[in-house]
């Protein structure tokens, strides 16, 4: 039952993102009350995951090597860099087209780098799907992209050591939740 909690919400979850892109002139005719309607559906998407994951029966489908878990931490730091204002603000990712959804693929693909578990593999292969649909989906309704301004590297310093605190933090939640991430 908890797996199934947990495979709707990952699915609620790319419906309500790909919304926009599967069915523009319904997203459109809802107008600015969409975009509450996306966000209730985006909020009950994450409360079936966690509560998906958090009651699903561990059953391993491997077991993670134990060198993977530095890997990981390195790849998350990479990926929270991505999905900061650095792209946008700084000069090393401003060429690319989707830094914040590779950035979210490479967070699902490091989790699932040390999460053997069939509920892990479940959450994160689903998130990794969307990420690599969406991005797909943008592709194909705006084929035309010009990157923004160059930014400076000063500011790629900054959301870097932004993003370090901020690894900081969320392993300390982790830890609080029971899942201690650095080895």
């Amino acid at each position: 039952m908890y797996l199934v909690l947990m495979i709707v919400g990952v699915a609620l979850w790319a419906v309500a993102h790909l919304f926009k892109r599967i069915a523009p002139d319904a997203r459109a005719s809802m107008g600015d009350g969409g975009k509450g309607a996306v966000a209730l559906v985006l909020l009950v998407s994450i409360i079936l995951m966690v509560i998906g994951f958090r009651g699903a029966d561990v059953g391993q489908v491997w077991y993670p090597p134990v060198w993977a878990t530095h890997l990981n931490n390195l790849l998350v730091l990479i990926a929270i860099f991505m999905m900061s204002p650095a792209p946008r603000k700084g000069k090393l990712l401003n060429s690319m087209r989707h830094p914040m959804l590779t950035g979210f693929g490479l967070w699902a693909l490091a989790h699932l780098l040390v999460n053997g578990d069939l509920a892990s593999v479940i959450l994160f292969c689903g998130l990794l799907l969307w990420a690599v649909a969406e991005v797909v989906a943008i592709n194909r309704a705006e084929p035309r992209w010009q990157p923004s301004e160059f930014g400076t590297y000063a500011k790629d310093g900054m959301f870097l050591v932004a993003s370090i605190v901020l690894m900081g933090v969320i392993g300390y939640i982790h830890s609080w939740l029971g899942y201690w991430p650095f080895g």
